[in-house]
């Protein structure tokens, strides 16, 4: 959202680093009327609380630039009961001086860009959220260093004319380093990076379980992230990358605005004569953007009336692309609908939501379990009865959300049956 008029008697720009920050005081009602009051040049982060109380008021706007610690820094001064607004970042790059640049005049230009309007201010997250967060991109970089892993052993063996199955699961057990030494004799050197290789990718798989574990297992104990399952194509780490990047739905007024968010409306420019359609890839949340657009993909290889809603799209455009974004737009409106509670009770669990639960029990790992004090058992019952029970519905219009078929089927929940 655009940053909105502050009725504040001053605009506190904020230059943060790890260890220090600059701040630049600024009086007035336009970046051209604005007077630069005082600056305060590269002082200890850990005096940034006394500076705050001592050389702020409640009347004042503190404001930073989105970065590493600029939600921390933000969170700590909310707590004293300032104004805190977090800008893009994006926006204010372009705004740098390419001629000379420090941090005074980084700090005076964020505090002109905030009063200027046109910055855009950025949620910041609530501590939940932000651990969520943390969690959610642990998990993305051990998945990704797990690939990568794969690709440099498979590529090494390659390159020595060790060639693998199709299909061969490079899963780094004590068994896969036995199947590799037979595949070719290796000389002492090359064994040695052969099982460098496995080393990295042991603990990079670990780090992958040890992450799919704890997301699964605060899925399982949280009612809203729960109920978030009950959509095809929505499993645990989709639902905690909805949890994790939303936060609050309340902050979005409708579906649109959630759409618009993940980045799932097409850019256009309809200006003068000629007129220009193009992608989704260009704004919004990237992360989260990815993640629909798989689980769209997975709806579309499933039997569910929305992926033969997809299909019938198919026919008629000719555009897988066009069909994938279909899908995953109708999905983000659903999930703002069901986190929202304008959706229909859940009567019984379906065979299929009943095999979803299953596979996110099994990413739970047994430390997980005993710290919750649950066995496996009482785990699946325990999210039966939060899909059941757990949430309070209220279902609106539109009618296209009321459940034709089954009463609470899965498939039924979109309307489309």
């Amino acid at each position: 959202m655009n940053s909105p008029v502050i009725p504040v008697e001053r605009v506190i720009g904020l230059d943060a680093h790890p260890d220090s920050f600059t701040a630049g005081v600024v009086r007035g009602p336009t970046p051209a009327a604005a007077i630069v009051e005082k600056i305060f040049n590269k002082l200890p982060i850990g005096q940034l609380e006394k500076w705050a109380l001592t050389h702020t008021t409640e009347r004042d706007c503190v404001v930073l630039e989105a970065s590493g610690n600029s939600f921390h820094l933000a969170r700590t001064i909310q707590a004293l009961g300032r104004k805190v607004l977090v800008l893009e970042s994006c926006h204010l790059g372009k705004l740098k001086e390419g001629h000379a640049n420090n941090d005074k005049i980084s700090a005076v230009r964020i505090a002109k860009a905030c009063l200027a309007g046109t910055a855009k201010s950025v949620w910041i997250p609530d501590p939940k959220t932000q651990e969520r967060r943390d969690a959610f991109h642990a998990h993305r970089k051990a998945v990704k260093r797990a690939t990568q892993l794969i690709n440099r052993l498979r590529s090494y063996l390659s390159d020595n004319g060790a060639r693998l199955e199709p299909g061969f699961d490079l899963q780094a057990t004590e068994a896969i380093a036995g199947q590799l030494r037979k595949l070719r004799a290796w000389t002492p050197r090359q064994w040695i990076v052969v099982e460098g290789l496995l080393m990295e990718l042991r603990h990079a798989q670990e780090q992958h379980r040890h992450w799919s574990s704890v997301i699964a297992q605060d899925v399982a104990s949280d009612p809203l992230l729960l109920s978030l399952v009950r959509l095809v194509g929505v499993r645990e780490i989709v639902a905690f990358a909805f949890g994790a990047f939303i936060g609050e739905i309340g902050r979005f007024s409708s579906p649109k605005s959630l759409v618009k968010y993940v980045g799932l409306n097409p850019a256009f420019d309809d200006s003068g004569e000629e007129t220009w359609h193009g992608g989704i890839g260009g704004h919004g949340n990237k992360a989260l953007r990815a993640l629909v657009i798989e689980s769209a993909q997975s709806i579309l290889r499933s039997r569910d009336p929305l992926a033969r809603w997809g299909k019938k799209l198919l026919a008629r455009k000719g555009s897988l692309n066009l069909v994938v974004a279909a899908v995953a737009r109708k999905l983000v409106v659903a999930v703002w609908y069901l986190m929202n509670g304008r959706y229909s009770s859940l009567q019984t669990i379906d065979l299929g939501l009943k095999a979803k639960l299953g596979k996110i029990l099994a990413h739970i790992e047994d430390a997980h379990l005993q710290i919750a004090s649950l066995t496996r058992r009482s785990c699946r019952e325990q999210m039966h009865q939060t899909l059941l029970h757990g949430r309070v519905y209220q279902l609106e219009p539109p009618r296209r959300f009321i459940p034709k078929a089954r009463p609470g089927s899965v498939a039924a929940e979109y309307g489309l049956a």
